[in-house]
């Protein structure tokens, strides 16, 4: 298991990209694919924001926004496995690395404040 977070938060967004980068098949796949690259994504450059700010407020923002991202990941994975635009194993080691990122992140969130 990697320890690095910028690593795992860039091979999470990786992995998303990688899973979801094949045309769905209806508006809606496509649509939740879309969002979900941006989404994962956004959660690791938010992170190097984070890793970058000057002040620590500054970088309690850039890991909310990071954690927001995270969070909106994890719905949107959990919104596909409910209409099975993509099967629960396709997701689920991708489904346990978002949770992981996500305590990870608010525990960070909590050191600093």
């Amino acid at each position: 298991m990697k320890f690095d977070l910028s690593e795992r938060l860039e091979d999470f967004a990786a992995h998303i990209i990688l899973i979801f980068d094949k045309k769905p098949n209806s508006f809606a796949g496509e649509y939740l694919a879309k969002q979900l690259i941006r989404s994962a994504c956004s959660s690791a450059l938010n992170y190097g924001e984070a890793l970058g700010a000057g002040t620590d407020r500054d970088k309690i923002n850039k890991l909310k926004i990071c954690l927001k991202e995270l969070r909106e990941c994890l719905r949107n994975l959990n919104i596909q496995t409910k209409e099975k635009i993509i099967s629960e194993n396709d997701v689920k080691d991708l489904r346990y690395e978002n949770d992981q990122l996500i305590r990870i992140i608010v525990t960070r969130i909590k050191n600093i404040g």
